[in-house]
């Protein structure tokens, strides 16, 4: 048997999941044109760290470990999202107002 490492080359970021943002602007459609238009841009990325992503998202905060922080339309929502590099994959973990998000005790547990 014979064992190799291979480096694979993320293309672009595989977000999940679609659904939750779609049951999001379904109830706060103010945050429609904002959520879809972090979504497209996210789907086209190719991150490899946090300086590449915020090239494209100004605002965005690391909140420990691999969890970030997006404000959507201007800061009425908040979007935290667990990103694994290596993998190309974006994991939706809370989309919630503001005053919502305020409310989380933990955010490296959701």
């Amino acid at each position: 048997m014979y064992l190799c490492n291979v480096i694979l080359e993320v293309s672009s970021m595989h977000i999940i999941s679609q659904g939750i943002v779609r049951e999001y602007c379904r109830v706060h459609p103010d945050a429609s044109m904002p959520l879809w238009s972090w979504y497209k841009t996210t789907e086209k990325a190719e991150w490899k760290n946090f300086a590449d992503i915020r090239r494209d998202f100004a605002t965005v905060s690391q909140v420990g470990g691999q969890h970030y922080v997006f404000n959507i339309k201007g800061n009425d929502h908040r979007l935290v999202v667990v990103i694994k590099f290596t993998v190309g994959r974006v994991y939706i973990r809370f989309v919630g107002t503001h005053a919502e998000y305020d409310r989380i005790k933990n955010i490296e547990k959701i």
